[in-house]
Formats: structure tokens, C-alpha cells, sequence
């Protein structure tokens, strides 16, 4: 009889735990991976242009953007794998040696997560095989972030407009300046990361939209989570009708909720920015495609 395997072309450890990620992501678990993305400078050095920043006319001035890099070291040079870079949850790409890459990103907070991979593995749900950075940084339009990433030295100064225990102030990822950055062997002496088929990354675009989608996704949470707050203190204070038993209907508060003119607002601001989506990919087609 011949066995046949799921994978073929991988051992079976392996295989035996891209199947054990496929059935907890089935059930609703969160995986952090970076499988196939992971490559390290070890095997596929970094080979893009020298630093240049991007044109004014490639990014919208009411976003922001991050530059992302990692200066040399004989350390991540040697590096079999590379850490993996999170913006608010996504995967966006793997952070080799000497290199930069950048993304535009929406205005508010947004969360920054670097983990280190394991054969591309890294995590599930709040558990991190190792945790490189874990920050959040208030994002303002128009402004350009310098975020360096380096295991072995810590940069000189610190970025003056950081909290003293601000995560991105200390330690192997950190928030530096532009006068900072743009000295010798700092991000101008790095090369761009490119994406290929030995190391796919989704970075040097804008990621302004999803950054709009997580917000509204943890703001709908939030706001849920204030509503049965807020009924349970009206239930106290006696401004709240219990269901009868016999009648399923009615029932409920007995003034308004705050929270529920706040979910309206964030419905009816989200439904507006979807229209200016759309609107935009219009004006980007053309109008339309027409045969004749």
C-alpha cells in the first residue's frame, strides 16, 4: 500500500504541523506565521536599490509613513531567519539584514508587533514564541516615522517627543529621529527590501485601508462592550424594564443610550468612508469600462 502524504515535499514534523495550523485556524484561533516569508540574510541577502525616500506624490499628506529599518550587524547578517513585522495584527513583512522597506499608514494608533519565527512559526492567540517589540504609537497625518531595528546596539539618543517607559523608547525596535536616521551607517548606508519569490513581503504600498477596518472592527468592540456597561449601571440605578417571563418583547432601557448614538456615529462614519472608497476606485477607472 502506498501512504500519501498532505505535503509532499515536506518532513513529516513539519507537515504534521502545517496540518495541526490549518484545523486551529479553523477554529477561530489567531496564527501567527511568516512560512515561506521567513528567510534570513544568511541565505538571501538583501540586493534592492540604496535608501531613497519615496516621492511626495506617492503618499496622501492626511496619512502618515514608516520607514522600517535594520542596520548591519555580523549577528542578523548570520541570521537564518528574520523577525516578522505586525501592523495592528497584520503581517506585512520579514526584516533582513541592512535593509529598509515602508508603508503608508492611516492616522490614529497603531499597534507594532515584530516576533521571531521558528520555521516560519511564531505564535498563537497571545502566545509568542518570542516577542521582539510589542508597542503602540499615536500616528499623526503628515508625518514621517524612522523606526530602527537593531539586537545588538541601541541607538545613541532618544526620540524626544516619546514617554520615558514608551516601549519604542528602549530595546531591539525603536522610534528614532529623521537627523537620527539619516547619519552614516544609519538608514541611508541600508538597502531596499525587496520582495521575491525567496522572501514575499506586502510592504512599500499603502496599508491606509486596512488600518481604517481594524479601527473600525476595535472601536465596534469597544462600544459594545461600553453598551452592556451602561445597561448594567441603568439596571442599578432602576432605569431599565425586565422582560416578562410570559412576553417575550419590549422591555429594555428607559432613556437613551449614549452608546447607541455613538455605534450609530461610527455606522454612519463608516458608511461614508466605504462611499468615498468607492467613489475614489471610480475616479481611478475612469468611470467605468464600456464595450462599444
Amino acid at each position: 500500500m502506498t501512504t500519501r502524504f498532505l505535503f509532499p515535499g515536506f518532513s513529516r514534523p513539519l507537515a504534521a504541523v502545517l496540518v495541526a495550523l490549518l484545523l486551529v485556524s479553523g477554529a477561530g484561533c489567531t496564527v501567527y506565521q511568516s512560512i515561506g516569508k521567513s528567510v534570513g540574510s544568511f541565505l538571501h541577502p538583501v540586493s534592492g536599490h540604496d535608501f531613497v525616500h519615496i516621492g511626495n506624490d506617492e503618499w496622501d499628506r492626511s496619512n502618515a509613513v514608516f520607514y522600517f529599518y535594520r542596520t548591519h550587524s555580523q549577528w542578523a547578517a548570520d541570521e537564518i531567519e528574520a523577525p516578522s513585522v505586525y501592523i495592528d495584527d497584520h503581517h506585512y513583512f520579514n526584516i533582513r539584514n541592512d535593509s529598509f522597506t515602508w508603508l503608508e499608514v492611516a492616522p490614529g494608533e497603531r499597534h507594532i508587533a515584530i516576533r521571531r519565527p521558528l520555521l516560519g512559526l511564531e505564535g498563537l492567540n497571545s502566545f509568542s514564541l518570542s516577542l521582539i517589540a510589542d508597542a503602540t504609537l499615536k500616528v499623526e497625518p503628515g508625518r514621517v516615522y524612522y523606526l530602527r531595528y537593531n539586537e545588538l546596539q541601541e541607538p545613541e539618543s532618544n526620540h524626544p517627543e516619546l514617554a520615558e517607559d514608551h516601549p519604542l523608547r528602549s530595546g531591539d525596535l525603536q522610534l528614532v529621529t529623521r537627523d537620527y536616521a539619516m547619519q552614516a551607517k544609519e538608514i541611508v548606508s541600508t538597502r531596499f527590501l525587496n520582495s521575491d519569490l525567496l522572501a514575499p513581503n506586502h510592504a512599500a504600498t499603502s496599508i491606509v485601508e486596512v488600518n481604517e477596518d481594524a479601527d473600525y472592527e476595535r472601536n465596534l468592540v469597544l462600544l459594545e462592550q461600553e453598551r452592556a456597561a451602561e445597561i448594567e449601571r441603568l439596571r442599578e440605578q432602576g432605569k431599565y424594564d425586565e422582560t416578562p417571563w410570559y412576553w417575550p418583547f419590549g422591555g429594555g432601557p428607559t432613556v437613551p443610550l449614549e452608546s447607541d448614538r455613538r455605534l450609530q456615529e461610527l455606522e454612519r462614519e463608516y458608511a461614508a468612508l466605504e462611499q468615498e472608497r468607492e467613489r475614489r476606485e471610480e475616479a481611478e477607472s475612469g468611470g467605468g469600462w464600456w464595450i462599444f
